[in-house]
């Protein structure tokens, strides 16, 4: 009985893969519109001198860090569709394979190494629009602390699974 709720109840997950879904969707067409607001600015105002080229450059910044938002959304919900709602396909899957995604262990790896490129992304975004200056070293540090955290974090969890995947063999 309480093993075939458990079994169904799995089916709960395809909430949140529908969310992810439209999220992805939502901000890949906000960046379709927000590039194509950028080129129209450009061509009315080409950039004439190195801060409107930098201005342009954080503009495109911004952009990739919403790309990298929208992917990891997308890879939440392709991972968990294929871990729980279809976990037959796990391994014909080629974007989890190509992720190295086998189980939800892995998906949390991808999504802290998806978070740490998104992290540099912002710091590129402060250092070429604030400058040199002292509220870009403090941003600098707090983004360093949090993935050294992260990185600290992904080598625990790393090593967790080699050590269950020794066991297991």
């Amino acid at each position: 009985m309480i093993e075939k709720w458990f079994k169904s109840s799995r089916l709960l997950v395809l909430v949140t893969v529908l969310v992810s879904i439209i999220a992805a969707i939502l901000l890949y067409a906000a960046n379709v519109y927000i590039v194509a607001n950028i080129v129209i600015d450009f061509v009315q105002q080409v950039p004439a001198t190195p801060d409107d080229g930098k201005i342009l450059a954080v503009k495109f910044l911004k952009v990739l860090d919403m790309l990298l938002i929208a992917v990891t959304f997308q890879i939440i919900a392709v991972g968990l569709f294929r871990l729980f709602i279809k976990p037959d396909t796990c391994e014909k899957s080629t974007l989890l394979a190509v992720l190295e995604i086998r189980d939800f262990h892995d998906l949390k790896i991808t999504l802290i190494q998806v978070a740490i490129v998104i992290l540099v992304v912002m710091f590129l975004e402060q250092a070429v629009e604030v400058g040199a200056s002292l509220e870009t070293l403090y941003y600098g540090l707090a983004i360093a602390v949090i993935i050294a955290s992260a990185v600290f974090a992904f080598k625990g969890m790393e090593h967790a699974g080699q050590e269950s995947a020794r066991q297991e063999d």
